[in-house]
This record gives C-alpha cells, structure tokens and sequence, in this order.
C-alpha cells in the first residue's frame, strides 16, 4: 500500500488484477457485476459528472438503492475526488434539510424509481437532481485529474448531533486506504470471499461492506432493507450466496436468533461472523457461539465513525463467557491506532474517556469548525508538535494486557438498532412541539440487551401518547422515534434543579 497515494490508483490496481472476478452478485437475483464492468460504469458517471461542471472538493449526495449503478456513482467521486455523502431515503424531509443545508451538495443522485422527498427538494438550492438511469450510452473518457492525494476528501457520514443538527464526519482517501488494508490483513479477506451488505449503505458498518471487498477483489452480496427485515429470507440469501464473511450490529443477530431463523446447518460457507455498532449481550452471545462457533470466528469489533469504522477487533473464545454479566472486551487496538485513556480520576489511570490516534482518525465535521475542534483535539500529553486524535467519548478501562473493555458514555449518546444515537437530537424535536415547555428522553435497556426509547414533555395540555410519537416521527429518522411519549405537569428535579433521569427511568420501569 505505501506506493498508491489515493483510491483511484488502488481501485485502477484492483481492476488490473481482479477484472473478471464478481464485484456483485446479488443473492435474491444472481444479477452479477464484474469488477471490469464496475469500473466501466464508474467511469461513466464520472465523465457525467465532470461535463456538468462538479470539482473536486464539491460534494455530491446520494439517494442509494444498492443497485450495481450506486455502488459506480460513490467510485465516480473517488475518481473526481469528489465528496459524496449517502442520505436515507425513509428519513423525514425535516432531517434530509437539515443534512443538505450542511453539506449543500451540488448535485443530487437518485438511484431509485423515483426521486425521495421529490416535492420538499424544491426548498433547497441545488443546482440539478441526476438519475442514474440511461447513462448506459454515455462515453467513459475521463480528463486526468490532478491533485487527488491521501489528504483528499472521500466522503461524509452524517450520524446525530446532540444540538439537533446532525453531524458530518469526514473521512480522507487515505484514511480509506489504511483501513481497507488493515481490514484485509486482519480478516484475511482474499479475492474468493463474498462479504454481505445487509447494513444500510448511509450506516457506518457499511463502509466495511463496499470497500474491504472491492479494494480485496472480493464479491460484495447486497441485501435490501426489505429483505432484512424478513429472517429466514435473510437467512435463506445468504446461504445461497455462500457468503464466506458476515458484518452487521448485533440486533440483526439477535433478531435470526430470536425468531429462530438461524439453524446449525445454516451459515454453511461463513468463517467470519463480525459484529459491531453496539454492544452485544451475553446470553444471546453464547448462543450464537454455540450454534456456529466451532466452525466459523466470532468477531467482536469497536470502532466510532469519526475513525473509519472500526479500529479494534477480538475473536470470541470460551474464555469471553466466564463472566456472563460484561460485554466482551474491545480487545487490543488495531496497529493502525495508539491511544491514550483521559483518566477522570488521576489515582485511576486505566479507566477514563478513550482518545484515539492513528491514520484512520478522519479530517473533522463537515463546515462545523467548533465542533471540530471540540473533538478533533491535540494529544493532551504533549504540545511539541501537531499530534491531533479523536475524543470518542466512551468510557473505557485498560486490563493488564492493554485490551479496552466497554464500561459506557460520557454523555447522553446511546447506540440503538447499531445506530449512533444522542438523545439530545430527539429531545431538541420533542422541544419544537406547540406547547412543551421542557422535556427529556431516555434509553431504557429491556432483557436480553435490549433497549426502547422514551420521551417526556412537560406541557399544558396533554396529548396522547401516540399523537406525541407521531409528531416527532416526522423530524428524526425512525429509529430515533421514541417508543412512548408521556405528556405530564412536570419534569422530576434532582437536588441541583436539573431533570431527574434517575427518576425517569424509575418511573418507566414502574407498572402502568
């Protein structure tokens, strides 16, 4: 890797040697797309996008259907050294303004039939909508574009923002390239395997997905939101794929397990089980490394989006379920990382907020230059030269083996579903209903590691529970809409006046 600078040479060094081999083949159809042909269609949308005047350093975005076109249209960017960010089509039109006014694309690319939020794109300045269908035709001859290094933009991934407005993290081309490699070598994925794409392609997991398969020479096996929601349909895909490596959150996991969709017999291909997003529990764990851990690894991996995805992985062993009570451990960091833990109390300085350095830390938020710099901070040990890294905010304590293990939050940020969630970017949709006069949201963890999201408002005239929900389904996506909302006279106060979430979750618990 040290002798490719960006992701166009690396993918042109894929393409040379893996031409022939499926890109994509996709398990519900047995469509196939070679890596030749990828790269083709590639090309094409990039000499698309360059005769209608985008520039390097603009941004593009994306309404994503997984179709062979879609995969293209993020390489085309690479090539143009463009920065894309993938929105989510079923989230509502409040949300998608919110992400288009901090990113002001220049162009918008519809994958689908038709054009999400069709008539609400009207309110925002972009200058055209581009479908990727009927560029079949178009010629794939590219100027050479100068200036694209490891230090170029890739892409954006927006995740929630405790303000409200969600946050735009922005990853390099070299910080895809460190990762793709570290992927590769850590999960020995080889030209033969054929990854899964069960994760939604806006979600972070995905990252994963697309480009540790195509920059391997690997497969990539999409699977549609629809057809993930359906278990043994799931299941059934990726058995006829014979898929070789898995990666999705654990819900997904948990949900084969749960309706019993997942039987010894199936996963028959899979060596590689990895999960990661959140936290995985125990119970529901050891069933899965009972059903399928002797014949394929369990991979337990840890990384925030600011970072590319994932920067540590441990294998699953009988040891891991000695303690049934914690999460598995994070394991030991990737090579690609140093870290330093910011010890909340000096006598204790294994346990404190985890500070993440290393080549895969990405470049800052999108235009938001105090959140940034909130985040993105000097190496608190020394001021001797630039030594920027990334404060995750994740609480964390070092073993006597250097392994990090998961102890929580140092602040309201909650993983649900897999997503990345601050329940301050609901409570700030819940503070804009006529006649809440304060409010509070908190994540009450259920059996079997899982959770449900619970909104309060303080108001004057009650409104019923499911009026409430709807409300705010129509500002966040719907995995950030709350599963009950409760009206009430008044918020519960601790002793320094602020809200009671102790007291909430009390109450939540409690009986009806």
């Amino acid at each position: 890797m040290a002798f490719i600078s960006n992701l166009p040479l690396a993918h042109h060094e894929i393409v040379r040697q893996h031409g022939q081999r499926s890109a994509l083949k996709y398990p519900a159809t047995g469509e196939s797309v070679t890596h030749a042909e990828l790269a083709e269609m590639a090309g094409r949308i990039a000499a698309t996008l360059h005769s209608r005047g985008i520039r390097q350093g603009e941004v593009v975005a994306f309404f994503h259907d997984k179709s062979p076109a879609a995969y293209a249209a993020m390489l085309a960017c690479l090539r143009l050294g463009v920065l894309y960010t993938n929105l989510d089509p079923d989230s509502p039109w409040e949300r998608v303004r919110k992400i288009l006014g901090s990113c002001q694309p220049r162009l918008i690319i519809n994958a689908f039939e038709s054009l999400p939020h069709e008539a609400s794109l009207k309110e925002v300045a972009i200058a055209e909508v581009l479908h990727l269908r009927g560029l079949e035709n178009v010629s794939a001859e590219l100027p050479d574009i100068k200036g694209i290094s490891g230090s170029t933009p890739a892409y954006i991934m927006f995740t929630s923002g405790s303000t409200g407005m969600p946050k735009g993290a922005v990853m390099s081309h070299a910080n895809l390239l460190w990762f793709t490699s570290w992927g590769r070598d850590r999960f020995q994925i080889t030209p033969d395997d054929v990854l899964t794409n069960a994760n939604p392609i806006y979600f972070d997991n995905s990252v994963f997905d697309f480009y540790t398969a195509i920059f391997s020479g690997a497969t990539l096996a999409p699977i549609t939101s629809a057809q993930a929601r359906d278990a043994r349909l799931l299941v059934k895909l990726i058995n006829e794929a014979r898929c070789t490596v898995w990666f999705s959150v654990p819900s997904l996991l948990v949900y084969l397990l749960t309706t019993r969709a997942l039987s010894p017999a199936d996963f028959p291909t899979v060596r590689k089980i990895i999960f990661g997003g959140e936290g995985f529990p125990k119970p529901k764990l050891k069933q899965l490394f009972d059903l399928l851990g002797h014949r394929c690894d369990l991979e337990n991996v840890y990384g925030p989006t600011e970072c590319t995805c994932i920067c540590s992985a441990h294998t699953i062993s009988a040891a891991d379920f000695e303690d049934m009570q914690n999460l598995a451990t994070l394991g030991p960091l990737a090579q690609n990382f140093d870290h330093e833990i910011l010890a909340l109390d000096e006598s204790d300085p294994d346990f404190g907020e985890l500070f993440l350095r290393g080549p895969q830390v990405g470049l800052g938020y999108y235009r938001d230059t105090e959140r940034t710099t909130m985040s993105f901070i000097q190496n608190p040990r020394h001021s001797d030269y630039a030594d920027i890294g990334y404060r995750t905010g994740d609480l964390v304590r070092r073993d006597s083996r250097g392994w990090l293990h998961f102890k929580g939050r140092a602040d309201f940020q909650i993983k649900h579903m897999g997503y990345r969630i601050e329940l301050e970017e609901i409570e700030a949709a819940l503070g804009t209903l006529p006649g809440v006069r304060e409010c509070a949201v908190i994540y009450q963890r259920l059996s079997e590691g899982l959770g449900q999201i619970l909104g309060y408002a303080a108001m004057g005239a009650a409104l019923p529970s499911d009026e409430l929900v709807k409300k705010v389904a129509a500002i966040v996506p719907p995995y950030m809409v709350p599963r009950r909302i409760t009206a009430m006279d008044a918020l519960p106060k601790n002793a320094n006046g602020k809200i009671d979430r102790v007291a909430l979750l009390t109450l939540a618990s409690s009986p009806p």
